[in-house]
């Protein structure tokens, strides 16, 4: 098929309409700008605690990894994330400082996995988590225990007309 053809299609063609995009739908591939960069999602873990469900999207730039939190509570809360280098050990504090910050427990649980992309690995595993934040509450830490690995990440909320979205298909 020639160039032309491709991009234009044929008369007849069957091509797959490309599905509009919104914070739920998001595909592996698919390109988000966000603080102007470009980030390639390269994997989406779904939680999924009891019937209550949040997304949380791996975003590859070029120059760092953020995670992109998708939960629907009465409204849409979207969040940057970055995991950060924190010893932890359990039983877990009410409080936690980090950077100078006091970040206060808000709430925990344990949520059932499914994985794709990067995360597939991470697929029908269940993780306790642990959120915190700051008596702003303009500042947020997570924590998982996957196993007995505990990872932590730093983030904040932001808005949907923050991030511009592009679908890779």
């Amino acid at each position: 098929m020639s160039f032309f053809n491709k991009l234009f299609g044929k008369k007849g063609d069957s091509q797959k309409p490309v599905v509009a995009r919104n914070m739920f739908n998001l595909q592996m591939n698919d390109i988000i700008t966000y603080d102007f960069e470009d980030y390639t999602i390269v994997g989406k873990i779904n939680y999924d605690d009891h019937g209550f469900k949040w997304h949380a999207y791996q975003l590859e730039g070029v120059s760092k990894t953020i995670w992109l939190s998708v939960e629907m509570d009465d409204e849409l809360y979207l969040g940057i994330y970055e995991k950060v280098k924190l010893k932890l050990s359990e039983p877990l504090s009410k409080k936690i400082e980090y950077n100078g910050i006091i970040y206060t427990l808000e709430e925990k649980g344990k949520a059932m996995i499914h994985g794709i992309g990067r995360s597939q690995n991470v697929n029908g595993m269940t993780c306790e988590y642990y959120d915190y934040c700051d008596e702003e509450e303009e500042k947020f830490l997570s924590v998982e225990k996957w196993g007995s690995e505990i990872e932590v990440s730093t983030g904040y909320e932001i808005e949907e007309y923050e991030l511009k979205i592009i679908a890779s298909n």
